[in-house]
């Protein structure tokens, strides 16, 4: 294992966990995990933090397939009898819909909605109250610029959102971690690789978004801490 890369992580998630406190003692916490290696990588260090930590929660892990190879389901069904925690898998027909000529909207937004409400669903039916995503800290700067971008206003996803007027909190405990940092460790890992099937996951407004920044970081590598610290580091006086 590359220890340099596991140290950040668990750095960083312990900062980002304390700083927003995401996890309290005998929590139910349904981790969204999409086959990619951000998600398993948030279901590692969480699993790895009830080992050495002294608060005790409950891990429920959940996959919605979107309806393309089913890949990384069949390989969670294989891997069920392999751990203690709870593993759903779902197939729905998701990501066909979002992509069929009755959608008039993006088809990754449609997608998206469709999971998120089937995942608060699922933790409803679970007692969980918490929704872990492997969402990180490229992912929050991204979206930033996507939302200037493409649509107007200045927001990111947040590491605490509430839903449900508090009923439901999505955390993101990998908030802090660089996606660098989570390639490396993955990689260590030997974590399954799952190409991501959908039509466009390569084509998305997200992916050119993410071309421009590694440009930029490329130049700079400066770049990503300020623009990071920049979102909380906020001057409304200077802002129309």
């Amino acid at each position: 294992m590359n220890k340099n890369a596991c140290r950040i992580l668990k750095r960083n998630v312990g900062k980002a966990v304390s700083h927003y406190d995401m996890i309290s003692d005998g929590d139910k916490i349904l981790v969204g995990l999409s086959g990619g290696m951000d998600s398993m990588t948030l279901f590692w260090v969480l699993r790895e933090r009830l080992a050495r930590i002294p608060v005790n929660y409950q891990l429920f892990i959940v996959h919605i397939d979107p309806g393309f190879d089913g890949k990384f389901s069949r390989f969670l069904e294989r891997s069920s009898n392999k751990t203690r925690h709870k593993i759903i898998v779902e197939y729905t027909d998701n990501g066909h819909v979002a992509h069929s000529s009755k959608n008039r909207q993006n088809p990754c937004f449609l997608c998206s909605r469709l999971r998120k409400k089937r995942i608060f669903e699922i933790a409803e039916d679970l007692g969980c109250t918490k929704i872990a995503l492997g969402h990180n800290k490229d992912d929050i700067i991204e979206t930033f610029f996507l939302n200037i971008f493409y649509s107007g206003v200045i927001r990111t996803m947040v590491p605490v959102q509430p839903f449900f007027q508090g009923k439901f909190r999505i955390i993101r405990p990998l908030s802090f971690v660089p996606k660098d940092v989570i390639r490396r460790f993955a990689k260590k890992m030997n974590f399954p690789v799952y190409p991501n099937s959908c039509p466009s996951a390569i084509n998305s407004k997200r992916h050119s978004v993410r071309l421009l920044l590694e440009q930029l970081y490329r130049s700079n590598s400066k770049i990503k801490g300020n623009i990071f610290r920049a979102m909380g580091n906020v001057n409304t006086e200077y802002l129309l």
